[in-house]
């Protein structure tokens, strides 16, 4: 008699990796909306140039101090 061959084992989930990528893909919506500000605020797109200053300034926001600001949040508590 052969026995049968295991079950394969589901992966575990690393919560790192999906913080990770939650963290890289805010900084490029971020550079995202700052390059789109930017051509707003050049009027090479036709809209509002204060809509420009504002997508720039949130995408500099989204950048810059979003991924400090979730990185903080998620931090592991010191033992």
């Amino acid at each position: 008699m052969t026995t049968p061959p295991p079950a394969p084992q589901q992966p575990v989930k690393d919560p790192a990796k999906a913080r990770f990528i939650a963290i890289a893909l805010i900084r490029l919506s971020g550079v995202i909306m700052v390059m789109a500000g930017l051509l707003i605020t050049e009027q090479r797109i036709a809209l509002p140039w204060l809509a420009g200053v504002f997508l720039t300034v949130v995408g500099f926001f989204d950048v810059f101090v979003m991924p400090k600001i979730l990185a903080r949040r998620w931090r592991t508590p010191a033992p």
